[in-house]
């Protein structure tokens, strides 16, 4: 069960979450505005609700996570989102990031892998009135039918980039991806300069879930 009541201690706790990380160094008003506003504890069970505004990640079921505020603003920062920016987001999960994302202002479409946290998330956030498109399927192959996009976001970690994020960004879009091994990943920003031409940036090393897919990871039998 789900508590969707946003209360005074809430709505106390988010900007205390703000301010840490703003210490952490998150620069982006937009991005701590973003979070300040959205409630955090929507997209926990009541059982963890009083963890809701710890900057931890937090399991969500079928071997997924929410992930740690501060990730979720360091990868938004990066994606740097401008009003009415089309942007793909792979790993739906929660819906948390994906959220995050619309209340920047992008129209987003979010695939997620996993069938069940696909129909729980969609079924969720439809409640909520909130207009994310939602996609079940291989994210690592992205999201053919609705390209070219202006941003993509892996919330997974990747082995490598996937071919297909890249043809299927816009010139001048931003694809941020975690992309190493199964238990740490170096976050990528890639500038699609021109059709033949990618500016690649390395940032800190971060712990996701792994990309399951044809250009992700295989499932483990």
């Amino acid at each position: 069960m789900l508590r969707l009541e946003d209360t005074y201690r809430h709505k106390g706790q988010r900007n205390a979450l703000v301010n840490l990380l703003r210490q952490k160094g998150i620069k982006s008003e937009a991005v701590l505005e973003a979070i300040n506003t959205l409630p955090r504890h929507f997209f926990f069970d009541t059982a963890l609700d009083s963890h809701a505004y710890e900057d931890k990640a937090f399991p969500i079921g079928e071997g997924q996570t929410i992930s740690q505020p501060f990730t979720v603003a360091f990868q938004s920062e990066l994606l740097d989102v401008k009003p009415g920016d089309k942007i793909l987001e792979i790993g739906t999960g929660s819906g948390y990031q994906a959220t995050i994302l619309h209340l920047l202002g992008g129209i987003v479409h979010s695939i997620e892998y996993q069938v069940k946290l696909y129909e729980k998330t969609k079924k969720f956030l439809s409640k909520l009135a909130i207009p994310i498109h939602f996609y079940h399927g291989d994210g690592s192959q992205g999201l053919i039918a609705q390209a070219p996009y202006d941003k993509i976001i892996v919330t997974a970690g990747a082995p490598v980039v996937p071919n297909a994020l890249l043809h299927q960004l816009k010139v001048g879009g931003i694809l941020v991806i975690p992309v190493g091994d199964r238990k740490s990943q170096k976050m990528m920003k890639l500038t699609k300069k021109t059709d033949k031409q990618i500016i690649q940036e390395a940032f800190d090393n971060f712990a996701f879930v792994p990309l399951l897919g044809a250009d992700g990871w295989k499932i483990s039998r």
